[in-house]
């Protein structure tokens, strides 16, 4: 198949008589000069002076004097069948309010049929993106998609799969808060915290699978003395424990204040 236009003339300088001239220019019960190719998809070009002598046949009585161009270039490729590994288009489905993929989409079947020319194919780089159409998504999802080409390349390539399954499994992340205990750790005695009894707030998403093993932890806000920022006389609060299964931890306030004593 031929993926870029072909050359459909070419510009020749011819010499006869004013009838034959014009019988010629005005292609008049003319038929089209006919190029065979033997082999088109291994080479990109044809020189002219190839095709010379026959195109010189071809339009007796005039006689041809000059040929326009060296070479005619063409690309043609051959048709090839390809399988492509289906991906779903990211900016074709958004998910709801702290709502999460809880794997990677499933397709059925997992391999996408293609026919076209193999430079053509090659441009999808192994894969095909498959276009959800949804927002918002707060639920596991289901649904049986149509295939289609792109509109720039659909009169190059066949799809011999039509339709594809897709399933999304999605988590949903909960809001949640604690105020936190405060511990001190390796601080001198003429070292304290400009605010001595401060209220320590942890907000952050919870997997809502997850939310009975919260229940059993406890959470600590942790000022270790030796991660002090000697610049500013500062310290960050580190929570404890962490667990994975936490997202988008916040703790207000976040630092403190040092005050060196005596």
């Amino acid at each position: 198949m031929a993926v870029k236009p072909l050359p459909e003339s070419i510009e020749i300088e011819i010499n006869g008589n004013g009838w034959d001239l014009l019988q010629k220019y005005f292609q008049v019960n003319v038929p089209p000069f006919i190029i065979e190719l033997d082999q088109p998809a291994a080479i990109d070009h044809l020189l002219t002076a190839d095709i010379r002598r026959s195109l010189s046949e071809f339009i007796t009585p005039t006689q041809l004097l000059n040929l326009g161009n060296d070479s005619l270039k063409f690309q043609i490729d051959p048709l090839r069948t390809t399988k492509l590994t289906p991906s779903l288009d990211s900016t074709s489905y958004s998910l709801g309010k702290n709502i999460r993929l809880l794997s990677s989409p499933s397709f059925e079947p997992d391999a996408i049929t293609l026919k076209g020319p193999s430079s053509i194919l090659d441009l999808y780089e192994g894969k095909f993106p498959v276009s959800l159409d949804e927002n918002r998504i707060d639920q596991n999802i289901s649904k049986n998609i149509p295939l289609k080409i792109s509109k720039d390349l659909d009169e190059f390539v066949t799809l011999e799969t039509k339709e594809i399954k897709v399933e999304l499994e999605v988590v949903t992340f909960l809001e949640g808060n604690k105020r936190l205990k405060l511990k001190k750790v390796n601080f001198p005695r003429s070292v304290n915290l400009e605010d001595e009894e401060p209220v320590v707030m942890m907000y952050y998403l919870v997997d809502e699978r997850k939310t009975e093993q919260l229940k059993d932890l406890e959470f600590e806000a942790v000022l270790n003395y030796s991660r002090r920022n000697k610049e500013d006389s500062t310290i960050s609060i580190q929570v404890n424990p962490l667990p994975e299964f936490l997202d988008q931890v916040r703790v207000e306030p976040s630092s403190f204040k040092l005050i060196y004593g005596n």
